[in-house]
């Protein structure tokens, strides 16, 4: 293969037509869309992009619900770029960051639960038009809870509903999902999720993905700070994707926290265990990235600390992948959970 092409799995040439399923045409799913297209912020709209990254990578993502979770509008700009991205033999396509993202995530959830040996408590922060509770079989024993603007979670609800009518098969893989209107920027939101049949001492995996890096400083503290405080009682993970400062410059209007060195701030707020992945690494690449000259390995090639390329002077703009658990009496420590 020509050195300048990608070399690791990617929509391959015979998908690159997008095939758009009928029950985005019906007048109810259109209505819907409309509400996202007028009424949502870029926050919100948000939910949709990390869907249609989902639905364009289905050769290596099982979501079934993906395509109508994003909508039309979502699947062909991406569709776009991957198609040019293409065109140019990019190194990196369009929706791989996502793709390894989504596949961390989804075998990070499953060990955890595992390692609890029993049913669990799983919950999505900005849970957006995540669909686990319908695609991970790992969850048949947990009680899921998505936490979301209450409009996010209307709209995905009534979008969910026309796809669950118009398919026989799909159906509710978790024990139970419960939906928590809450806003976690602001307090109350775990007050909320209580409400909601939420127990803080059964075991629980806390999901926050794509989301903590569109907090302010303060409010990312404070979630980090609820979640780490449920170590004291009980078995407590936390999956979370965090961005380094250079990474917020891309939109310095639409992403706001960041940690260089979440390994080291975790601990601090009591997380006993805590591990940090780079896209690329061992158990971050899924047979995505091969080639040894794409942006994700010349990164993690370059230590935490450089903060530019050295041959070309463009910032290091990172995305860490971490994992951190805690429980009571545990000492902490910055190894390796097992998972």
């Amino acid at each position: 293969m020509d050195n300048s092409k990608q070399e690791y799995a990617s929509p391959e040439d015979h998908e690159l037509e997008l095939k758009l399923p009928h029950l985005l045409f019906t007048k109810t799913v259109r209505e819907l869309y409309a509400k996202i297209v007028n009424e949502w912020d870029s926050l919100k709209k948000s939910a949709c992009e990390t869907a249609a990254g989902r639905a364009l990578w289905k050769h290596v993502i099982h979501d079934p619900f993906a395509d109508v979770l994003a909508g039309e509008t979502y699947l062909r700009n991406l569709h776009e770029k991957i198609k040019k991205d293409h065109h140019n033999n990019a190194r990196e396509i369009s929706g791989v960051i996502l793709a390894v993202r989504t596949l961390w995530f989804d075998s990070k959830i499953e060990a955890a639960l595992d390692s609890f040996g029993g049913a669990a408590q799983v919950v999505l922060l900005g849970a957006g038009m995540d669909a686990r509770a319908y695609r991970l079989s790992c969850l048949k024993e947990s009680d899921v809870f998505e936490v979301d603007f209450p409009e996010v979670l209307q709209v995905k609800t009534a979008l969910l509903q026309e796809a669950l009518e118009s398919t026989e098969h799909l159906r509710l893989m978790a024990k139970s999902l419960t939906r928590v209107a809450a806003d976690i920027r602001e307090n109350g939101w775990l007050e909320k999720l209580q409400i909601s049949g939420f127990v803080p001492e059964k075991n629980t995996v806390w999901v926050l993905e794509g989301i903590i890096y569109y907090l302010s400083n303060s409010q990312a503290m404070q979630v980090l700070k609820i979640v780490a405080d449920k170590c004291t009682l009980t078995h407590t993970v936390l999956l979370a994707d965090f961005m380094n400062k250079a990474s917020t410059t891309l939109s310095s209007s639409t992403f706001h926290f960041y940690s260089d060195w979440p390994d080291h701030l975790l601990p601090s707020l009591g997380f006993s265990h805590v591990k940090l992945s780079q896209i690329g690494d061992p158990d971050a690449h899924f047979g995505l990235i091969h080639d040894p000259l794409n942006l994700f390995n010349k990164l993690r090639n370059l230590p935490r600390s450089v903060e530019t390329h050295p041959d070309n002077g463009t910032p290091c703009c990172r995305l860490y992948l971490v994992q951190a658990s805690g429980s009571p009496n545990q000492t902490i420590s910055l190894s390796t959970i097992p998972m």
